[in-house]
């Protein structure tokens, strides 16, 4: 090589330009992985019981470049400052006062403002839920196309509304919610015919349930994703609750589900500090959780669950809290929990539900 003159300076300088040039492709790479965010939230509410919460702005702050993107709802249901049952003490939990709740549709409409008064560029990072219908009225699924009527190019999705929940079901005025409501089966109908994605509170089983019983309402719930298999649908907790406690075989219930092609359309999220306390109650419960997990990798959703959160260690702490199962998922099963899943599911709900206002001005 040496005999033949200037081929060594002709060979180190495109050598010398790759090496800088593979230089600049790696730090540019580590400068893109360390923007891509942690996760994006499926699950978390943006004001609280009282209709009180955070900042739409100030929320935004609190993603930072940890959370890509969020779902954005709030909670569909009003606690009643009743007097004659707190006097002066003004309740802002469910769990405060023995006064009832009731459905509070004016949230859909202060969801779809505050969107709206963002940026295309913020907008892009929330998907809007509808959630003040009450799922006993026949008449919910018209609220919930008057909504998309009225604030086209907004939501996305309906949720997280509640069926069966420990200690709040009975305490919302009216008549009682349930999984075999043909009002229900009507708000599911029009979800698939839109395209708006379903995220639905249901607890598998009743508190203090008996040990080894069969979980109260599962074989409902089952009958009733069954009978809507063209809407996409999100079991917030898998089922369980603050005292509703994983079910005998809790993950083969689960996986029954996941394995039905029945059932293809139904995913589970695992949001919230309590259902996080189950799932890594133990070595024996995160491998449990992980296996599930790794098995059936494009079923499963994160969500924090979260309240009108004012900081962002609030809004990270379920993400946190999970950090034992996040080691114990392979690589790709993680990827699609923290992000790929929500990414996927939210962008055909936006797609589908865009082209549905098109045709249905």
């Amino acid at each position: 090589m040496s005999g033949v003159p200037g081929l060594a300076s002709r060979i180190s300088y495109p050598v010398s330009v790759c090496l800088l040039l593979g230089t600049a492709f790696l730090a540019a790479a580590q400068t893109n992985a360390s923007d891509e965010p942690l996760v994006n939230d499926e699950h978390v509410h943006i004001t609280n019981y009282i209709q009180q919460g955070t900042d739409i702005r100030d929320f935004l702050k609190l993603m930072g470049k940890k959370v890509g993107r969020s779902a954005l709802f709030g909670i569909p249901l009003q606690q009643q400052w009743s007097y004659g049952n707190s006097g002066d003490y003004a309740p802002t939990y469910y769990l405060q006062t023995d006064a009832p709740l009731y459905y509070y549709s004016f949230t859909d409409a202060y969801i779809a403002m505050i969107y709206k008064s963002l940026s295309k560029e913020d907008q892009a990072r929330f998907d809007p839920m509808i959630t003040g219908f009450d799922p006993t009225d026949m008449y919910a699924a018209d609220h919930i196309r008057r909504v998309l009527h009225v604030f086209p190019g907004v939501f996305e999705g309906i949720g997280e509304f509640s069926i069966h929940k420990e200690f709040v079901s009975a305490k919302i005025a009216g008549e009682t919610a349930s999984l075999t409501n043909p009002a229900l089966d009507k708000v599911l109908d029009f979800a698939g015919e839109v395209g708006l994605l379903v995220i639905i509170h249901c607890d598998m089983d009743v508190p203090f349930a008996k040990a080894g019983s069969p979980p109260a309402y599962l074989n409902q719930m089952k009958a009733l994703l069954a009978r809507h298999p063209h809407t996409t649908i999100i079991w917030a907790h898998t089922g369980l609750g603050r005292v509703v406690r994983p079910v005998q075989g809790h993950a083969a219930v689960l996986e029954a589900i996941l394995k039905d092609p029945g059932f293809r359309h139904v995913y589970f999220d695992i949001s919230w500090d309590e259902v996080a306390k189950y799932i890594t109650a133990s070595p024996d419960a995160i491998r449990i959780t992980s296996d599930l997990i790794n098995r059936y990798p494009d079923r499963f959703l994160y969500g924090s669950d979260v309240v009108a959160p004012t900081t962002q260690e609030q809004l990270m702490s379920v993400y946190e809290q999970y950090k034992p199962l996040w080691d114990a998922l392979t690589p790709e099963a993680r990827a699609k929990v923290q992000r790929e899943n929500y990414e996927r599911l939210f962008d055909q709900a936006r797609t589908k539900v865009r082209a549905w206002e098109a045709a249905n001005p």
